[in-house]
């Protein structure tokens, strides 16, 4: 959660909570620490009564429902023909962006060829460009 967190961003945080908070800070942390177990203690109890009601062990990953009606309902055989066709149509698509990806490759070779062969005759020739729009000609 905090891995892109430096030494310095955890200084200037530091900093910062002790000029929000000043004298309460430990209190403040103490508070929030409480809360933290008293969170996690809830979710252990809703686990485990769960985990009772349901008669099967029960983990917290668990209670995603895709997770749980895959663990819980599904056999490993209705699991694979359920996957089945969406991984056909999953290959047929990677194959399809992976065509793409190569003519486009192609097209911006073929752009950049096109553009390098012909400098001379780009500049020799002004393109004729329009006259700015007058608010007069818009009426």
């Amino acid at each position: 959660m905090f891995e892109n967190l430096g030494t310095p961003e955890f200084i200037a945080l530091l900093l910062l909570a002790l000029l929000i908070f000043g004298e309460r800070l430990p209190k403040v942390i103490s508070d929030g620490m409480r809360m933290l177990r008293g969170l996690r203690a809830m979710a252990t109890n809703a686990t485990g009564d769960l985990s009772k009601e349901l008669g099967t062990d029960i983990k917290l990953e668990d209670l995603n429902p895709k997770a749980f009606v895959r663990k819980h309902l599904l056999s490993e055989e209705d699991e694979a023909a359920l996957r089945k066709p969406l991984t056909g149509i999953y290959d047929d698509l990677r194959g399809e962006l992976n065509n793409a990806g190569k003519l486009a490759a192609d097209a911006k070779a073929n752009v950049n060829a096109m553009a390098s062969a012909t400098p001379a005759a780009a500049s020799s020739s002004p393109a004729a460009t329009p006259p700015p729009a007058r608010f007069d000609d818009a009426t």
